[in-house]
């Protein structure tokens, strides 16, 4: 359960940012062993989105928090932190939000970067919660951005179908009102299941080298039947044990904000929470799997498209590797 501190924090603003160039299904096929059918029907992917070769991460998070600032009406100026969670950082250090804030001239503002993988986002905004709880802060920016173009090998029909880029952030504020906001949130790693999800090259352990370049050492891995089914159980068993935690029933949902890694692991999730598919957000059709943007780019899109208001419930989950995963409550303020 969340502890509660001074105040409440809660979204205040929403952003999000996704490239131009569209990379369809068919595109695989015309050089794999594959089909747009037996994609959709094993994923639900439709089409992803790619950002350019020469174009970082920060780009597009850049993008989607002068959005963000836009809706709100603010400057960067009044931001006191930025949180990044990502795991396709510009560089390893300086740190990707170092960069943002260089470029966005956010003065006044600290930051840095949170790797949870696919709960970069969820990890990140748990993080970012305290700082708004303490009373410490008043604005603070959380971003999910991940350009996956960068770490996917194009041959591997395992990893490459499945992934795209976006960035999607949202803006953090008290309130002492704490019927709204962010109510709950539960957490979890298992180190164990590094082995079946992981970017081994690049590290200290194997530092780049032609050796790691030669093996793909700096590309996803994944066992992708070993991964799904801790997903499946995963997300649904958090996101369930989030309800219970907070004696909400499934006609209490607004919303099931999910990771975007596949449909069949949302639709499971969904199943176990007893919610109908119209109460989930989903983009995965759209963008493929986006890592640490998936959720905040779900919820910018279904705010900017009015679907969102003012009360409604919202859960979100995620599995990523590590394992990592979770689930947060929240009652939309605004």
């Amino acid at each position: 359960m969340l502890n509660k501190g001074l105040y409440n924090a809660m979204i205040t603003s929403v952003g999000h940012y996704v490239p131009d160039r569209v990379i369809s299904n068919k595109f695989f096929e015309e050089y794999l062993d594959t089909s747009d059918e037996w994609i959709r029907t094993r994923t639900g992917i439709q089409e992803r989105r790619r950002l350019d070769k020469d174009i970082p991460t920060s780009f597009m998070a850049v993008k989607a928090i002068e959005k963000l600032l836009q809706n709100r009406g603010i400057g960067i100026e009044e931001i006191d932190l930025i949180i990044v969670g990502t795991v396709t950082p510009d560089m390893i250090y300086p740190s990707t939000a170092c960069i943002i804030q260089e470029k966005m001239g956010a003065t006044n503002a600290w930051g840095f970067d949170l790797m949870a993988a696919c709960s970069g986002f969820i990890f990140s905004l748990t993080t970012a919660i305290q700082f708004i709880q303490s009373g410490s802060h008043k604005k603070v920016i959380v971003v999910g951005a991940d350009k996956m173009s960068a770490i996917t090998n194009m041959e591997d029909r395992n990893t490459c179908l499945l992934f795209g880029d976006a960035a999607g952030a949202v803006l953090l504020e008290p309130t002492e009102d704490k019927t709204y906001g962010i109510q709950d949130a539960i957490m979890h790693i298992d180190g164990k299941g590094g082995k079946y999800l992981h970017q081994l090259g690049g590290g200290s352990l194997h530092p780049a080298s032609h050796e790691t370049v030669d093996k793909r050492m700096h590309f996803v891995y994944q066992d992708g039947k070993t991964v799904f089914k801790e997903a499946v159980k995963g997300m649904a068993d958090v996101s369930y044990q989030i309800m219970k935690n907070n004696k909400l029933k499934p006609e209490d949902i607004s919303y099931l904000v999910p990771h975007q890694a596949n449909l069949r692991i949302i639709t499971a999730c969904a199943d176990r929470m007893g919610i109908s598919m119209d109460k989930v957000m989903v983009n995965i059709h759209k963008y493929g799997n986006t890592t640490s943007a998936t959720i905040p780019t779900c919820i910018s899109e279904y705010w900017h498209e009015g679907k969102i208001k003012k009360g409604d419930n919202l859960v979100l989950s995620s599995f990523g590797a590590g394992y990592t995963w979770g689930s947060i409550l929240l009652k939309w303020a605004y």
